[in-house]
C-alpha cells in the first residue's frame, strides 16, 4: 500500500463516502480499435511512470509533514517520561529518543533532497500529461484532415491551442506522426458511414462518463478528507487549550507534551492537506462533473439532429468535450506545479 493512500485511508476510517458505481467500459468503434492498440504501449509506459512518480511525490510530502511532528514528539517525550533525570533507572536509554529525532530529521532531509534532485513532481506532471494526451489520440483522430503532409505533427495543435503543457509534450508529435498513416487508412471514409458516426459519438459519451465518475469520486473523497482533517484539528486545538489552562494549576511535564506535540501534529496535517490542494480539487472536480454532463447531453442531442446536420453537430460536440478535458488538465498542472516543496 502506498504511504499517502494508507494515511488517507486511516484519516477517512469510518467515513461513508457513498461513491457512485463505475460506468460501463468504453468500447471504441471498430475503425478506431487499431489506433487504440497502436498507442496502448506508449500510454501504458507513460501511465506507469506517472503512477510511480506521483506516488513518490505525494507520499514524500505527507511523510515530511508527519515526520516533522513525530520529531517534536521524540524531543519532548524523554522529559515527560522522566528519562532525562539522572536518578531515573532508564536514564541511560534517554539518548535513544534523541537518536530517533535525528533519524526522523535525517529522513525528512533525505526525502526533500531526493525529491528535488530526482524531480519527482515534474516527472509526475510530465508523464501524466503524456499519458492523458496519448490516450485521447484515437478520439481526436476523426476530427482531423489526414491528407496534409505539411500539417503540424501534433494533432492537438492542429485543432486547439491547448496551452504550454501540450506544447511541452515533445514525444507526442512523434507518436502522432507514427500513427498518422494508419489513421488516414482507417478513417478515409468514416464520416460517410452513419454507423461509425453513431458508434464514435457513443464511445465519446462512455469515455466522458468515465471521466465524470472519476471527478465525482475525487470531489467526494477530497471533501470528506478536508472535513475529517478539519474536525481532527478542532479536537487537537481544544485538547491543547485544555492542557494549557490546566497547566496553570497542575505543573506536569505530560501537559507540556500535550501542548507541544498536539499543535505540531495539527499543523502537519493542515500543511499536508494544503499541499494536496484538497479544497480546490473538490471545487474543480464538482465543476467538471457539471461541465462533462453538459457535453454528454450535447453529443446525445447531436445524434438526434436532422441527417444533414448530424456530422457537423457530432464533430462540434466531441471537439468541445476534448477541449474541456484539455482545459481541466491545464488547470490541474497550474494547480499542482506551484506546490513543489520543492520536491519537483
Amino acid at each position: 500500500m502506498v504511504l499517502y493512500r494508507s494515511i488517507q485511508r486511516l484519516l477517512l476510517a469510518g467515513s461513508n463516502l457513498g461513491l457512485p458505481p463505475p460506468p460501463l467500459v468504453a468500447e471504441p468503434p471498430v475503425e478506431l480499435r487499431p489506433l487504440v492498440t497502436a498507442v496502448s504501449r506508449e500510454h501504458q509506459r507513460f501511465d506507469r511512470r506517472a503512477i510511480f512518480y506521483g506516488h513518490r511525490y505525494r507520499s514524500g510530502y505527507w511523510a515530511i509533514y508527519l515526520l516533522s511532528a513525530l520529531a517534536v514528539l521524540s524531543a519532548v517525550l524523554p522529559l515527560a517520561l522522566g528519562w532525562d533525570s539522572p536518578s531515573h533507572h532508564l536514564h541511560p536509554f534517554s539518548g535513544l529518543w534523541a537518536a530517533a529525532e535525528v533519524v526522523m530529521i535525517g529522513t525528512v532531509s533525505a526525502i526533500y533532497w531526493l525529491g528535488s534532485h530526482q524531480h519527482w513532481q515534474s516527472q509526475w506532471l510530465q508523464a501524466r500529461t503524456n499519458a492523458e494526451l496519448v490516450w485521447y489520440l484515437p478520439m481526436l483522430a476523426p476530427l482531423l484532415a489526414h491528407d496534409d503532409s505539411t500539417a503540424e505533427p501534433n494533432w492537438y495543435l492542429r485543432v486547439f491551442d491547448p496551452g504550454q503543457h501540450v506544447r511541452a509534450a515533445d514525444e507526442l508529435g512523434a507518436i502522432c506522426a507514427r500513427i498518422e498513416p494508419l489513421a488516414q487508412q482507417l478513417l478515409s471514409a468514416a464520416w460517410s458511414d452513419r454507423r461509425f458516426v453513431a458508434a464514435y459519438a457513443q464511445w465519446t459519451i462512455q469515455v466522458l462518463e468515465q471521466q465524470r465518475h472519476y471527478h465525482q469520486c475525487v470531489a467526494i473523497t477530497q471533501h470528506a478528507l478536508e472535513h475529517r482533517v478539519h474536525r481532527i484539528n478542532i479536537v487537537l486545538f481544544l485538547l491543547t487549550a485544555f492542557g494549557a489552562v490546566l497547566h496553570l494549576a497542575v505543573h506536569s511535564l505530560w501537559l507540556s507534551l500535550v501542548t507541544t506535540f498536539l499543535p505540531a501534529l495539527g499543523a502537519s496535517l493542515h500543511g499536508a492537506l494544503a499541499q494536496s490542494e484538497a479544497h480546490r480539487l473538490h471545487a474543480t472536480s464538482r465543476r467538471l462533473v457539471t461541465e462533462l454532463a453538459t457535453r454528454i447531453e450535447r453529443i446525445r442531442a447531436a445524434l438526434a439532429a436532422p441527417e444533414d446536420e448530424v456530422n457537423p453537430a457530432v464533430r462540434a460536440g466531441v471537439e468541445a468535450a476534448i477541449r474541456v478535458i484539455l482545459d481541466e488538465h491545464q488547470d490541474w498542472n497550474l494547480l499542482v506545479r506551484p506546490h513543489g516543496l520543492p520536491l519537483g
